[in-house]
């Protein structure tokens, strides 16, 4: 059993994720304690009796706690946040997006619950980039990060080695931008055995939009990989381990998935090079999420004066632009500084504007 190396983790909501993420803590043996709580109590109190039986099978260190109300996780290490409103989702398209104005109360409710902790929080709630950005503003909270992309990025991993041919572990690419129809896949930087290849990007879009439907349909909730994402980015956030974990995040003022290269729970961005259409893809995912994100900032967040201060990663100015207007934004990789500079040029010049469409 791995030694003990990190205290109480909190679990918000003990549904598909809730529960896997729960299991994932108490068999790993690295944490102290996991702390559930549920919207009845039921559920939660349900679980915890579950993992002490598994504890006491498998002889894992770790205790299941049931917390009456979240307000009791503010001694927690790390929070992880994963209820889901009740809704039926019947979208074909934007599928994570149909619970943004289900979800959002609920987000906003345990946020200000949580104000001003400042332990470590994931967010799994979807769609998980606005609901990250949600918590963060709400509670005030530094340092709060949204799996999404990380899931994304594997399962992009895992197709392209299918139609390669290739064993996934030779397959380096991510995903990036929004967990969703707006998601980036960044096929120029893509490497197999360190070499450039072809990526059959249709294919492995229809393969991204398709394999959460799979999950879905025959076990009416995907759990087992978002759950397995969670335990990375705690891992990394607690600086258990050093990686890379594409997260959404806080990174110049905007809420995406981006990979984030850890060191002892310190995060910098990684961002790959990416090629103009890519460039254009990441700002249109950008506006679809702020679009989004506006509305519900006006009804959940009162006092908005001192989140633009808080960044999630260390910065160095670049120049890039929206399809509108030009903006500045940070970043402490010379990749993205590369990249800016070579498609939008030294001035900003914006590109054409990127069509909206959700793709598939």
């Amino acid at each position: 059993m791995t030694a003990v190396r990190a205290g109480a983790v909190g679990v918000i909501g003990a549904g598909a994720v809730g529960q896997s993420v729960a299991m994932l803590l108490a068999a790993g043996g690295w944490c102290e304690s996991v702390w559930v709580v549920s919207r009845t109590g039921l559920s939660a109190r349900a679980l915890v009796t579950d993992l002490e039986d598994m504890c006491q099978i498998t002889g894992s260190p770790v205790r299941a706690v049931h917390a009456a109300d979240p307000g009791q996780l503010v001694s927690c290490e790390a929070v992880v946040v994963c209820p889901r409103a009740e809704f039926t989702n019947t979208s074909r398209t934007n599928v994570r997006m149909a619970g943004l104005n289900a979800n959002a109360p609920v987000i906003a409710s345990l946020a200000r619950q949580l104000a001003r902790y400042q332990g470590l929080v994931v967010m799994v709630t979807n769609p998980v980039d606005i609901m990250a950005r949600l918590f963060a503003e709400v509670s005030g909270c530094p340092r709060v990060y949204g799996v999404g992309s990380n899931t994304d990025t594997a399962r992009y991993r895992l197709t392209l080695a299918h139609l390669l041919g290739v064993p996934v572990e030779e397959v380096e690419g991510h995903v990036i931008g929004e967990h969703g129809d707006q998601a980036v896949v960044c096929a120029s930087a893509t490497r197999v055995n360190d070499r450039p290849v072809e990526v059959p990007v249709g294919q492995v879009r229809r393969e991204l939009a398709d394999r959460p439907a799979r999950i879905n349909a025959g076990l009416g909730r995907t759990r087992c990989g978002p759950a397995g994402a969670v335990i990375a980015a705690l891992r990394a956030g607690l600086g258990l381990e050093d990686r890379v974990v594409e997260l959404s995040v806080n990174h110049e003022w905007r809420w995406m998935g981006i990979p984030l290269c850890f060191t002892a729970g310190t995060p910098s961005v990684c961002l790959p090079p990416l090629d103009p259409g890519e460039a254009r893809q990441l700002v249109a995912a950008d506006v679809k999420l702020r679009d989004a994100y506006e509305p519900l900032a006006r009804l959940h967040v009162p006092v908005r004066t001192s989140w633009k201060e808080k960044t999630a990663v260390t910065r160095t100015a670049t120049r890039i632009a929206t399809a509108s207007k030009a903006v500045a934004v940070t970043s402490n990789s010379t990749v993205v500084t590369d990249w800016a500079i070579r498609y939008f040029g030294p001035g900003g010049t914006p590109p054409a504007p990127l069509s909206m469409t959700a793709r598939r």
